[in-house]
């Protein structure tokens, strides 16, 4: 197969994400579905018009850094904080339970303890990407429901980071408790660098040079990259450095400004990532992993609110919204990709093991998609009265 140049390759995804997203609004179905079949079509797995799908996955990752810096513009630090605490037992029980769902289903199909655990490992988290590009921007954040999805996907982050930390310490287990110790060190150097970084230098340059726009949209988007390759630096994830990055600057009144202009350079990046999760899954594995990937997919899609309505009850929180919460959360993670692609890579699990995350991911981003569309406020509702931007 010839390798096409990265422009004909952008022309293909957008092109055809144009026409398949027309067809998505005619029919009344989810934008993310059509960028996901999309990428099946297009892929080496379907009729192979685009093969280098990695490189596509890295420029797509660029989306999520700039989804979660936009969403740290929006969140003030002190209600953050408050919410993060508050949520710690949720986030840590949910965790464990589905741990053991994902362990105990999979030991039926025959797979190793070893498999089983890295796929009970993948179901744990809640995807990042979809809870909060389903929650209007203008509604949500500011009230107590948004604020609650956010703490519960950030101490997952947390979560996600440790194990994938100890995914990469089994490849090398030379000093693998220095690397599973670091990030408690990190985090805390991360933020307090961060605001003292706001504080000192962001702020006095946007408020010497805040006429001149250009300078202002550079300067963020340098500020956002920045702190994502920081974190990963010292051992942290590129999406919680851009968090902190945008938290940091949440208190300037210019937040507002920055947050409007760099939606659409997310969005053109999102695209990618959606496009690149389908484009990047074997078709021709889905006869073997289709029954245990469609049972993890259902104990995900039918399990999670409830767990998460249960747990939230305990905190005191009201039934309406904790059902709510639940349904936000109600796939796995974009991490639980990163985890099948790195557990393979070192040959802890089969490329079947992988896939079964990978197809269930796939599902379960669907199937929350459609289940958040067609019953809670977003943007990207089907229905006028539930739209919300």
């Amino acid at each position: 197969m010839t390798e096409h140049s990265i422009v004909f390759s952008f022309f293909l995804i957008f092109t055809g994400a144009a026409i398949l997203a027309s067809v998505a609004l005619y029919t009344r179905q989810p934008l993310l579905v059509a960028y996901i079949v999309l990428g099946a079509i297009l892929g080496p797995y379907g009729y192979q018009f685009i093969s280098d799908t990695a490189l596509l996955s890295d420029i797509s990752h660029v989306g999520i850094i700039f989804l979660l810096f936009l969403l740290g513009l929006d969140m003030q630090p002190s209600h953050l904080i408050q919410m993060i605490k508050k949520a710690t037992w949720v986030a840590l029980g949910s965790s464990l339970i589905f741990l053991a769902a994902g362990y105990f289903a999979t030991q039926l199909f025959g797979y190793t303890q070893t498999e089983s655990l890295i796929i009970g490992a993948a179901l744990m988290f809640s995807s990042t990407i979809i809870g909060i590009k389903l929650l209007p921007t203008t509604v949500l954040h500011h009230r107590h429901t948004g604020e609650l999805v956010v703490g519960l996907l950030l101490l997952q982050d947390v979560i996600a980071i440790l194990v994938l930390l100890f995914l990469y310490s089994s490849q090398n287990e030379e000093s693998s408790a220095i690397n599973l110790i670091k990030p408690l060190i990190a985090l805390p150097l991360l933020v307090g660098g961060g605001f003292l970084l706001v504080k000192y230098i962001i702020l006095k340059l946007i408020q010497r040079f805040d006429r001149f726009h250009e300078y202002i949209f550079l300067l963020a988007i340098g500020w956002c990259l920045g702190m994502a390759e920081g974190a990963q630096y010292i051992g942290l994830s590129a999406e919680m450095g851009a968090f902190v990055a945008g938290v940091a600057l949440a208190t300037s009144p210019i937040s507002q400004y920055i947050a409007t202009n760099l939606k659409p350079l997310r969005d053109f990046f999102l695209i990618l990532f959606f496009f690149s999760v389908g484009a990047s899954f074997n078709l021709g594995l889905v006869g073997q992993i289709l029954i245990p990937s469609v049972l993890l997919a259902i104990i995900v899609v039918a399990l999670k609110p409830v767990v998460f309505r249960l747990l939230l009850k305990t905190i005191k929180e009201d039934n309406s919204m904790s059902w709510e919460v639940g349904f936000r959360l109600g796939q796995i993670s974009e991490f639980s990709l990163l985890i099948a692609y790195i557990a393979a890579s070192s040959a802890m699990i089969g490329q079947e093991a992988s896939h079964v995350i990978q197809a269930t991911a796939i599902l379960t981003f669907i199937l929350s998609t459609y289940i958040v569309i067609f019953n809670f406020p977003s943007p990207i509702a089907v229905s006028d009265k539930l739209r919300r931007d």
